[in-house]
């Protein structure tokens, strides 16, 4: 069982600008070490990615209200994934505004779904009454958005490409050199490849996840902060990122041609002894990266998508 209670660390990453801030709140493995981030420009906060479940938005709350007496008057939805927006309810009751592409707006409802039946009715960590009511969003973009806040401006730019998940926007604070990207990146840590919920499926695009990091260029010199792992210059972020893509779609491709036509078969039944072995080639090659369950919770998209080939 997920534990309802998360224990979370609070960074403060800037302190610049007057009584403009930027931060970062840090839940725990049970909302899958996720960063959310908060920007306050001194007399309004913007919080980005709502975290896993209510009580850990709640915690996000908490945090940021011990930091600064400036309302929580945004939150922005990086991608469509639970663990980013499951928790919006929580910040609309405060009266916060949930912002998010209308892409990604689209995408939740299909998302939340597949991800329900996975907690709920597949693992039983959490039951229809303890899993999360379906989150909406209250204002909707295309391409980009110029997000106006009291005494500040957050641009919201929807990439062309989408990378861990069907649609990814990121978020620039220029005050800050700050470019938050949900999980597009994972600095220095293991990242999460399902790929994206599409008509109830999981669809892997790691193309497409390499073209998105190379959109992120146009952002030079910016701090890349991701959905997990560390803060990194963007050139260094993207390199990283898109080398780690090339090595772990390398160890994917070279497990499945090693199995035979039974074990093909019982990797594209879902058998958690495949995802073991895929978490321990990965490790492995990467013993310098961070949450490698990771990889066990999510190599599984990748790994059908190769077998199925």
């Amino acid at each position: 069982m997920l534990r309802t209670a998360a224990l979370f660390t609070l960074a403060l990453l800037a302190a610049a600008c007057g009584e403009s801030r930027f931060g970062t709140v840090t839940s725990g493995p049970e909302g899958f070490d996720t960063h959310a981030y908060w920007y306050d420009t001194g007399s309004a906060v913007v919080v980005f990615d709502a975290g896993f479940t209510p009580d850990i938005a709640r915690e996000i709350v908490s945090a940021v209200e011990a930091e600064t007496d400036s309302p929580i008057t945004h939150v922005v939805l990086t991608h469509p994934n639970p663990d980013k927006f499951n928790g919006a309810p929580v910040f609309q009751a405060l009266g916060a505004q949930v912002v998010a592409s209308r892409a990604t707006a689209e995408a939740i409802p299909g998302v939340w779904a597949y991800k329900r039946a996975y907690f709920v009715d597949f693992a039983g960590v959490f039951t229809d009454e303890t899993w999360p009511a379906e989150a909406t969003v209250d204002r909707t973009f295309e391409g980009r958005l110029r997000l106006e806040l009291d005494g500040g401006v957050v641009e919201l730019v929807e990439l062309e490409n989408a990378g861990v998940s069907s649609t990814q926007t990121v978020a620039w604070i220029e005050e800050h050199n700050a470019l938050v990207v949900g999980d597009l990146v994972h600095h220095r840590a293991h990242a999460w490849l399902e790929g994206g919920i599409v008509d109830g499926m999981p669809q892997p695009d790691l193309d497409g996840w390499r073209a998105a990091l190379v959109e992120l260029e146009a952002f030079e010199g910016a701090t890349v902060y991701g959905g997990r792992g560390a803060p990194a210059n963007v050139g260094v972020a993207v390199e990283a990122q898109a080398a780690y893509l090339d090595s772990l779609e390398g160890i994917v491709e070279g497990y499945v041609a090693g199995l035979d036509a039974a074990g093909r078969e019982s990797l594209l039944a879902n058998e958690a002894h495949h995802w073991d072995a895929l978490t321990e080639r990965a490790a492995a090659a990467h013993p310098e990266y961070a949450l490698a369950y990771m990889i066990t919770y999510g190599v599984y998209g990748l790994a059908m998508q190769v077998a199925s080939r």
